[in-house]
């Protein structure tokens, strides 16, 4: 834990009082890495926040002091948390047009996981991967993306499959309209063997990111479309002809619209993602239990009132 000076907001920022911040495997990962790719050290980490506006520059337009916000981590201003001073603090600093209007009757710690998990993951699957009503969609991964991915393609009529490890998280799945779990995404390639058949998925978006790109490549058709997501491991390979005649699309982050339609979901009870309330100085733990895989969806530290 560091002692920084409190922030004050350049022309086009706000001051938030940062109510709930929400952990990442990003945050791990920025850890390790942090001393080659952050502009300085100390960082304060946390690009996943919600919280109250308590101070404007000068050129804010359209948002006030009380307005309760979330802050897209990969909009206008240097992400938070990586590259600019993030949320695990009482206090950060935003540019306006980063913000996202968070609906009355939304719970901030929702609110908080919506603007990273909740953002990046619908992106990825109804935006980059565009799933709709009759295609079928594969999911690697239901942790603290691929749940909400998953369910946002339930929503828009897809038929959802999801390959994930941890089979006690498979009921949470299926309550959220899931077809079907498999362990390994191996399977669904498997599964489509034999005379006259061949992979059948027309979308399949990867929220881990491990040995996992070759395994959705192998599953999804031809004209078929793999979006990466998650990025478990630095590199990796795949056998050329298997992208033939198929797409592999990185997706990264979102847009506040993309925000403010997750909040709009969750605020309606469409999407409700499992997650874990943690206190300010429990962050160092759940990070810990994060690397150790023990997390269920997602932790969000919530801090203030």
């Amino acid at each position: 834990m560091n002692d920084v000076p409190e922030p004050t907001p350049g022309p086009t920022q706000v001051i938030i009082d940062v109510k709930a911040a929400g952990l990442c495997h990003s945050d791990l990962m920025y850890m390790e890495t942090g001393d080659r790719v952050m502009p300085h050290l100390p960082m304060t980490q946390g690009h996943e926040n919600a919280g109250i506006i308590s101070a404007l520059g000068v050129e804010v337009e359209g948002f006030a002091v009380g307005d309760v916000v979330g802050v897209n981590s990969s909009g206008v201003q240097p992400p938070l948390g990586m590259f600019t001073p993030g949320g695990f603090a009482d206090k950060l600093a935003a540019d306006f047009r980063d913000l996202a209007r968070v609906p009355d009757g939304l719970s901030l710690s929702l609110a908080a996981l919506a603007t990273d998990a909740g953002m990046t993951s619908y992106h990825a699957i109804i935006k980059e991967g565009g799933a709709t009503a009759g295609m079928k969609v594969g999911v690697i991964g239901f942790g603290g993306l691929g749940q909400i991915g998953a369910r946002a393609a339930v929503l828009a009529g897809a038929e959802v499959h999801v390959a994930e490890m941890k089979e006690d998280v498979w009921a949470i799945a299926r309550e959220a309209g899931v077809t079907s779990c498999v362990k390994d995404a191996s399977e669904w390639a498997s599964a489509s063997q034999g005379w006259g058949k061949g992979p059948d998925f027309d979308l399949i978006v990867d929220y881990a990111g491990f040995d996992t790109t070759q395994k959705a490549l192998n599953a999804v058709k031809r004209g078929g479309t793999v979006v990466q997501v998650g990025l478990g491991q630095p590199t990796f390979t795949v056998v050329t002809p298997t992208i033939l005649g198929k797409r592999l699309i990185g997706s990264l982050g979102g847009t506040v619209a993309d925000i403010e339609e997750v909040f709009d979901l969750m605020n309606r009870g469409e999407i409700t993602p499992v997650y874990e309330e943690i206190a300010f100085d429990e962050i160092g733990k759940g990070l810990e239990r994060l690397k150790a895989n023990q997390v269920t969806g997602r932790l969000v530290a919530r801090f203030g009132d």
